[in-house]
């Protein structure tokens, strides 16, 4: 794909701006018809997302204020990879973090780049089978947090119906239904 007639040619990279959960990247590039020119993007870690459901088969999920969109979201569980960790790992701590709650087992769904457009974020969609209550919540400093548990039919309902605005949570539903 090295010769493909799309492919732009990178000549520089740095950060322009950095901020806790992510960092705002310019690359200086030459587009195919030769021009020079700029181009900024979110460059983020990778992130898993966790569609967690109990032995009754109910979904636990998540309500988090999100800033960007000045609301509270109702999604599942989702966070950044650390450094050099497994997905499955990740998704193990991530869980745990912000529900309390603890899966027996975890498959990876699919991943997916869910803005290559402005973004170069990579999520990880996995479901964790026979989530039970185990511990507290260890959230970061700037998560705040309700969990709750919803019918898994309530919750893909919120999907068909677009009652459920959370992209990521929507889309894991969507394949997971699709799959199994």
């Amino acid at each position: 794909m090295t010769d493909d007639p799309l492919r732009w040619e990178t000549s520089g990279s740095e950060i322009d701006y950095a901020c806790p959960g992510f960092d705002v990247r310019r690359d200086d590039v030459r587009l195919p018809d030769g021009t020079e020119t700029e181009y900024h993007y979110v460059d983020e870690s990778p992130a898993v997302v966790i569609l967690p459901l109990t032995p009754d088969g109910d979904v636990v999920v998540i309500e988090e204020w999100r800033q960007a969109v000045d609301r509270i979201n109702r999604g599942l569980p989702a966070g950044s990879m650390e450094a050099d960790e497994d997905r499955t790992v990740a998704a193990h701590r991530e869980l745990r973090e912000e529900t309390g709650y603890e899966a027996d087992r975890i498959e990876h769904l699919l991943t997916t780049e869910p803005s290559n457009g402005i973004a170069n974020s990579v999520h990880h969609h996995l479901v964790a089978s026979d989530c039970e209550p185990t511990a507290e919540q260890e959230l970061d400093d700037n998560e705040s947090i309700r969990v709750d548990t919803v019918g898994y039919n309530e919750y893909l309902d919120s999907v068909v119906n677009d009652d459920l605005d959370d992209g990521r949570s929507a889309l894991t539903v969507m394949h997971y239904e699709l799959t199994h």
